[in-house]
């Protein structure tokens, strides 16, 4: 069967909104533009996936139909302007957390990388891979491709804006050898299903029935880093599908947005006049 050509392939349309109250839109729009060439440079070739980004200026409702990629502060903002798990439409909704990112001293340009990739290789959150250790046993493994090398030190840069590396499809072929192919973008995984430093993955045992569980390349505890914010791709993976919430129509989330905002301006001048 001959290859789609690659200007055929549908595109998402993916409507970028910023909610955030520690990012402008003239912050957000470089970025938008460097994630944009990520998918088409970069993803696109190696994923077959294609999308188109545009960024929706405060106060201007999203085209219908849209996917949606939401910067907000945290997750608590989220659910009190009421972004749920997705779009009034019923469509894929990816979250950025970037007042958390900063807090952390993480970038959340690279957060939104990871969230954008992600979105587009499983919109659903329920694609896995099945490694049979015997005939009774295997583990389950997250079809994630930006967490096995999500740490900022391997990202790399477009434009000045640094961005997520990501997996190739090689990366979930356990049948692969080490140096027979490409695992990443950067090209710095020698192993499929390998973990670089700070990376992880979900795994699921079948055997035990425990549930998602995340898999850390250090082979230690979990910090704080590393637990599902509430909304989030990985909240949403261990939540059946049954109670995902549809987020509140966009005119109730605008007159959420500005009570909230009034609500920390005033907040901030108590502040002062303390």
């Amino acid at each position: 069967m001959p290859l789609v050509p690659l200007a055929q392939l549908a595109t998402t349309q993916i409507s970028v909104i910023n909610e955030s109250t520690v990012l402008t839109d003239a912050e957000v729009t470089p970025v938008v533009i460097a994630l944009q060439q990520q998918v088409t440079n970069d993803f696109r070739p190696i994923w077959g996936i294609d999308a188109e980004l545009k960024l929706i200026p405060q106060g201007t409702p999203a085209p219908a139909g849209t996917w949606w990629l939401v910067i907000l502060d945290d997750s608590d903002q989220a659910g009190a302007l009421g972004y749920h798990d997705l779009t009034p439409d019923g469509l894929p909704m990816g979250k950025i957390f970037a007042a958390s990112d900063l807090k952390a001293g993480d970038s959340w340009s690279v957060t939104a990388s990871h969230e954008l990739l992600e979105m587009l290789a499983d919109p659903n959150i329920n694609l896995t891979v099945f490694v049979q250790d015997a005939d009774t046993t295997g583990t389950l493994y997250a079809y994630e491709v930006c967490d096995a090398c999500e740490d900022d030190s391997f990202g790399y840069k477009i434009n000045n804006v640094l961005v997520s590396d990501f997996v190739y499809p090689a990366w979930f072929e356990n049948f692969r050898q080490q140096g027979s192919t490409q695992f990443d973008r950067m090209n710095q995984i020698k192993d499929p299903l390998a973990l670089l430093t700070g990376g992880y993955i979900g795994v699921f045992s079948v055997t035990d029935g425990t549930g998602w569980q995340q898999q850390t390349a250090e082979k230690t505890p979990l910090n704080l880093r590393h637990r599902a914010h509430v909304g989030s791709r990985r909240e949403r993976r261990a939540v059946s599908r049954t109670q995902w919430l549809t987020s509140l129509p966009l005119r109730k989330i605008e007159n959420n947005a500005q009570q909230y905002r009034q609500h920390l301006q005033t907040i901030q001048r108590r502040k002062q006049a303390a």
